[in-house]
């Protein structure tokens, strides 16, 4: 019987070269036009347009996320010219574009996060921290202009609805010294759903099918799972300034 060939399975390209296709990307979406040529450093007039050139390199930028002590230096790395796509991409003419930026995103965050699903819609404006600790199952949602700071990790699970603005955390800081971090995993159940400008502490664990409002301390009614019952969200999470929906019939 004939060996079936097996399939090779070339390793992930490395930060340097994931640097320059990002820099040849952005020369095309911002400058309309590929990188090359050597920039005129001596001339005055010059010098606007060689910021922006250079400043498309994620190799010449700093991100907040490198001044972490937790970051992983190898998974960082990795990641750090994806994530400046990301920003990049986002404030691009062309990543204002919603049909196309939702796919872009979901084709982006199958190299950035720990995980992603089948069918996940993320929209304009969302910010990551490092990436590689965000898992997000399928058919979830994540709104405009979202915070996912997964420094000590979030798992978004299936369904889940995330509202924009929201902010979902994964670590905190000590009252007496703010450089004391303390990671705490947050995960988000299946078809939970995080209201609006809504605020989610580290270490927190919204149970499956669970509504997170916003906007405390005024009650306010929530659409009902069925006819004929009634969701207020009254119970403030421990610590935090939001409240969790309690059912009552």
């Amino acid at each position: 019987m004939d060996s079936i060939p097996r399939r090779r399975v070339h390793p992930p390209p490395g930060p340097e070269l994931r640097s320059e296709i990002v820099r040849d990307q952005l020369c095309q979406l911002y400058l309309g036009r590929p990188h090359g040529g050597k920039l005129n450093l001596t001339l005055t007039s010059e010098l606007p347009g060689n910021v922006v050139s250079l400043s498309l390199d994620p190799e010449n930028v700093t991100l907040e996320a490198e001044h972490f002590v937790d970051a992983d230096p190898a998974l960082f790395a990795a990641r750090k010219p994806l994530l400046w796509f990301w920003q990049m991409f986002d404030r691009s003419p062309v990543g204002m574009n919603h049909w196309l930026g939702l796919r872009f995103r979901a084709m982006l965050g199958r190299h950035l996060f720990a995980r992603i699903g089948a069918g996940v819609k993320i929209y304009h404006g969302v910010e990551l921290t490092f990436g590689y600790n965000l898992a997000i199952e399928e058919g979830a949602t994540i709104r405009h202009h979202t915070l996912l700071n997964d420094r000590g990790g979030i798992t978004i699970g299936k369904g889940a609805v995330i509202g924009s603005f929201a902010r979902i955390y994964s670590h905190s800081h000590a009252v007496h010294d703010f450089g004391e971090v303390t990671l705490a995993p947050t995960v988000i159940g299946p078809a939970a759903r995080i209201a609006s400008h809504a605020i989610v502490l580290a270490g927190q664990h919204v149970g499956a099918g669970e509504l997170v409002g916003s906007f405390p301390p005024s009650a306010h009614k929530m659409v009902p799972d069925s006819p004929g019952e009634s969701v207020e969200s009254t119970a403030l999470l421990k610590g935090s300034g939001f409240c969790r929906a309690d059912r009552s019939s």
